[in-house]
């Protein structure tokens, strides 16, 4: 989606563009496709922190390390973002039912939003979702549709009932305004940093959706004049659902320039998604040429990250940082490290991971990360010797 780019760069020069009454991401309505604020959901989305993660950064030899916390948001989850824009669009055309495929996240922040204002939500999940995921659907009060099969079955089958019922999907990579809601983690990133392009953006990805919205977000800015340049992207995924990564490599090494480059003959080969990062575990994504256009016309890169180092990331983002994500957000943090060692990050140059999820949304792979260390201390002097031998 496009915007009347000139009109506002002059609400900016008067200084309307932003609604400074607000602190979420409908603060920048007039940067959204939505007719007004009457129908947005009652929940604060976004105006998430910045952190400056100064020890995590310190343990990879980088000063300018920052974490977006997206977890914090209503359901958990940076999905909220795309949620509340695209629950917005289906009242003001007069929608009833909001229907979505998910592995969790997506379908808890759209049963989360349509609870807020007493919507029907219908998700189709594939029957291996994370427990806890599956618990805030229920909780919600939505209509849960567990699918025999992947995440890519599951999309399939709520496009085709949706079709046939008349309901408003809120698909990623169907639906053109989840990446509008995405887009804001960009404007907020770059109001904390006072209206400064980080140099790299780390971001997790699945389907792809994600990062464009992140990319949309920087180019919507830049067009505008709120920032004079735009970072690089890095699309970061499990080495187990790496579609994305191998078409970027592929069109890589082929040196082809951008420009040259007819993007709707992109072909993306599909791949059997096996990942604990379940956020990011997809065979075919849906929105894969948008993804790797972002990271091209950012001069970006693509890193994949196995298993056990996405495990390591949650917990070194736990203990050094203080933020608990999910696997799928620790991924960037499994990416940073990588990175720094390859020497593709300057300890100069200021990044931002983002933490699309909380760590509360699969436990069970935080506990993994740190193995089971609780000591039995029955009395005070078992305590007591416990402590000694951990160095306290």
């Amino acid at each position: 989606m496009t915007y009347d780019y000139d009109r506002l760069r002059t609400e900016l020069a008067t200084g309307t563009l932003l609604d400074d009454s607000r602190r979420d991401i409908f603060r920048y309505a007039k940067l959204l496709p939505v007719a007004g604020l009457d129908k947005t959901p009652p929940l604060h989305v976004g105006g998430t922190p910045l952190h400056h993660a100064e020890r995590l950064g310190a343990a990879f030899g980088l000063k300018n390390v920052y974490l977006k916390d997206d977890g914090l948001n209503p359901s958990g989850s940076f999905k909220d973002r795309a949620s509340a824009v695209a629950i917005t669009r289906a009242r003001d055309i007069g929608a009833t039912v909001l229907a979505c495929a998910s592995t969790g996240n997506a379908g808890s922040s759209t049963a989360c939003m349509c609870a807020a204002v007493g919507m029907p939500a219908v998700i189709f999940v594939p029957q291996d979702a994370p427990k806890a995921k599956i618990a805030q659907l229920l909780v919600f009060g939505a209509h849960v549709m567990a699918v025999d099969g992947s995440y890519d079955d599951a999309f399939d089958l709520c496009l085709r009932v949706s079709e046939k019922r008349g309901w408003f999907n809120r698909n990623t990579g169907h639906n053109p305004f989840t990446r509008e809601g995405k887009k804001t983690a960009s404007f907020e990133i770059c109001e904390h940093l006072g209206w400064r392009a980080p140099d790299q953006v780390l971001v997790c990805t699945g389907d792809g959706n994600i990062i464009s919205g992140i990319w949309k977000g920087f180019r919507d800015l830049h067009h505008i004049g709120l920032i004079d340049r735009l970072p690089k992207i890095t699309a970061v995924q499990a080495e187990g659902s790496a579609a994305i990564s191998h078409a970027i490599h592929q069109f890589q090494t082929a040196g082809t320039a951008p420009r040259a480059h007819a993007w709707k003959d992109l072909v993306i080969q599909p791949v059997h998604a096996r990942t604990l990062a379940d956020s990011i575990s997809v065979d075919k994504p849906r929105d894969g040429i948008a993804g790797v256009r972002s990271v091209i016309e950012s001069g970006g890169q693509a890193v994949t990250v196995t298993d056990e180092q996405i495990l390591e990331g949650l917990r070194l983002c736990g203990q050094l940082s203080g933020v608990f994500a999910e696997p799928s957000a620790a991924a960037s943090i499994a990416a940073l490290k990588k990175m720094a060692q390859a020497g593709s990050i300057n300890e100069d140059e200021h990044v931002v991971c983002l933490i699309s999820g909380s760590g509360l949304k699969d436990v069970d792979a935080a506990r993994k990360s740190v193995g089971d260390p609780i000591v039995v201390a029955p009395h005070l002097e078992a305590a007591e010797e416990a402590l000694r031998h951990q160095g306290l």
